[in-house]
């Protein structure tokens, strides 16, 4: 999971990058990037760290431009090296730089045919910098030394047809201007918006609304599957679709876990479909435990906080803060230690013993991944003085590894994948578990855009919708993160 933005002024950018980068820093805590044209000359600046730490004053007063793109990263089991930061570039054809959100699923063959038969050299292991060197070979192959919207639009239509997997980019073309594409499944998000000046319309494409909505953009669209957007030099918005089968198939673990709640996703508003998340989850519960003796509700921050209101109130119990959350620990789900993790949890959450002591609690979170944060929740909450400690998922059980863009775990390290509900209720050290029904989930999230028939539910089902991902695949991959964990 990663963010990226684009945009085209009339006057420099690089602020605008900067503030964009920190709203979307959510998606991405492990490097930043910001690459500005200026007198057909690209200037970056990326390292590993937040965006307040890569981005001084000396390298903001260097990024120049009217015109640039950023980047933030998430950690990840492989390599955090800062050779693999982005945005990446380059020189040949025209001069072009990329930021990628996703995964391919076929890098290696890609990886493989950039070499030989594109003649590319690949200067790391990223799949992006593999996605960039297609894209610049499909524009070389043009031959063109003055390039039209319809040349651009052709090069990206044979990128589809060679890449696979999930992937929301953003390019900037030296001399003429930002170009966004998306994945004929939408599987990652990608949104566009303008801010009018006395010069003409300003142009923002973002992962996420939230970085448009804090710069003064108003939404013009999503980049619809398969679709790709050009903003020339003049302001001017060229848009086609460069797909031959595109459906919006969103990533529903967007909508649990990702997208910051203020955020809309494919015209979906992320905050209501946690609402109706928690709403009917506590439905669930009633039929479930009609006479539970539930006395409290208690959100895991911070995501699933929207989701445990409208559950407490459906079940007629308060719903109060028992946890304080140390905001400058990682998640943990991706902590290749289980040591580690552990003692992640403990800095991260800090209980308030009042809200347990001798009450009856149920835990709310927005899922349960390996299980470790859970276990350890549970633990705390006992060791407050909770007499009893339920737990419910707002998200269905997580079966089966993301390969679109999230770096969960393997297989054989997922709770789910391994125990039913009762064994894991006793592994983590609850009176009782429940969990989310996939259908309810995807009917809360389809309420916000019914135009949408279906989602990439591939942690919940093991449906991988780009049809390239079997069992050899997910074990080859298992083999390459623990690899790399141990490497590491």
């Amino acid at each position: 999971m990663c963010g990226v933005v684009g945009t085209i002024a009339y006057s420099p950018v690089n602020q605008d990058l900067f503030d964009a980068l920190t709203a979307l820093q959510h998606r991405g805590q492990d490097a930043a990037g910001m690459m500005t044209c200026k007198n057909k000359r690209f200037l970056l600046r990326k390292s590993n760290g937040l965006v307040r730490d890569v981005f001084h004053t000396r390298h903001m007063l260097r990024l120049q431009g009217n015109m640039g793109i950023g980047h933030v990263r998430y950690p990840t089991a492989g390599t955090q090296s800062e050779a693999e930061a982005q945005p990446f570039y380059v020189n040949s054809p025209y001069g072009i730089g990329l930021v990628h959100n996703g995964n391919l699923t076929n890098t290696e063959q890609l990886a493989a045919e950039v070499f030989s038969e594109d003649l590319r050299h690949l200067n790391t292991d990223s799949d992006s910098e593999v996605l960039l060197n297609i894209f610049a070979h499909e524009l070389q192959v043009l031959h063109k030394l003055i390039l039209t919207p319809q040349d651009i639009f052709q090069a990206i239509r044979k990128v589809h047809q060679r890449c696979k997997g999930a992937y929301a980019v953003v390019a900037m073309i030296a001399e003429y201007g930002i170009v966004a594409f998306r994945d004929p499944h939408g599987i990652r998000p990608l949104i566009y918006g303008r801010r009018e000046t006395e010069q003409g319309f300003e142009w923002m494409v973002a992962s996420e609304s939230v970085a448009l909505d804090a710069l003064g953009f108003e939404i013009v669209a999503n980049v619809a599957p398969g679709a790709a957007i050009f903003i020339d030099l003049k302001g001017q918005l060229h848009e086609q679709q460069c797909a031959d089968h595109p459906q919006l198939s969103p990533c529903l673990f967007e909508f649990v876990y990702l997208a910051r709640p203020d955020s809309f996703i494919d015209k979906i508003s992320v905050h209501k479909v946690r609402l109706r998340m928690g709403e009917r989850l506590g439905e669930k519960i009633l039929r479930e435990f009609p006479d539970h003796d539930i006395d409290v509700v208690i959100p895991i921050p911070d995501t699933s906080k929207t989701a445990a209101i409208p559950l407490a109130y459906k079940l007629g119990v308060k719903c109060r803060d028992g946890f304080v959350k140390n905001r400058y620990i990682g998640r943990t789900f991706i902590m290749p230690e289980q040591t580690q993790r552990r003692k992640s949890v403990r800095q991260k959450l800090n209980p308030i013993p009042l809200e347990f002591k001798d009450k009856n609690v149920l835990l709310v979170d927005d899922s349960i991944v390996r299980g470790t944060t859970c276990k350890e929740i549970i633990q705390m909450a006992r060791q407050s003085g909770a007499k009893k400690v339920y737990f419910a998922s707002a998200a269905p059980e997580v079966r089966y590894p993301n390969v679109y863009g999230i770096d969960m775990p393997t297989r054989a390290e997922l709770l789910a994948a391994n125990h039913d509900v009762a064994e894991m209720t006793k592994i983590i050290g609850a009176d009782w578990l429940i969990f989310q029904d996939l259908k309810v989930l995807e009917d809360a999230a389809r309420e916000g855009n019914a135009d949408i028939e279906q989602f990439d539910d591939s942690v919940f089902t093991g449906r991988y919708l780009t049809g390239d991902v079997d069992e050899k695949y997910l074990s080859k991959l298992a083999g390459e993160r623990h690899a790399n964990r141990n490497e590491k």
